[in-house]
């Protein structure tokens, strides 16, 4: 059974830090891309990042560019986000997510935020106050 688990969500000030993780069971995470989202109030959900391990690839949205960054370690088969220079707009809901097969979203292109991916988190709450 394909399980994704996220964690390390909470309250930080503005120009903080905050590092995600994404703790996957039921499958290799070297063979799929995982891909962050966020939610936040009375917005639509937008694509963060991505990453793929056996393409060596990751992709960011533009507006978490230079201050967000995707990685993973599939000794855990986990995959983080590390978020720094946190603004309030970053307060959202973040979930990650995996499609069912490895002939699922380039994640070096765009079109990845637009994929239908079936496996989700139960998503992690990240605060930021100014």
């Amino acid at each position: 059974e394909v399980q994704l688990v996220e964690s390390g969500g909470g309250l930080v000030q503005a120009g903080g830090s905050l590092n995600l993780s994404c703790a996957a069971s039921g499958f290799t995470i070297d063979d799929y891309v995982i891909a962050w989202f966020r939610r936040a109030p009375g917005k639509e959900r937008e694509g963060v990042s991505c990453i793929s391990r056996s393409f060596g690839t990751t992709n960011y949205a533009n507006s978490v560019k230079g201050r967000f960054t995707i990685f993973s370690d599939n000794t855990k088969n986990t995959v983080y986000l590390q978020m720094n220079s946190l603004k309030p707009e970053d307060t959202a809901v973040y979930y990650c997510a995996a499609p069912s097969s490895r002939l699922g979203p380039i994640c070096g292109a765009s079109g990845w935020e637009g994929y239908i991916y079936p496996n989700w988190g139960q998503g992690t709450q990240v605060t930021v106050s100014s």
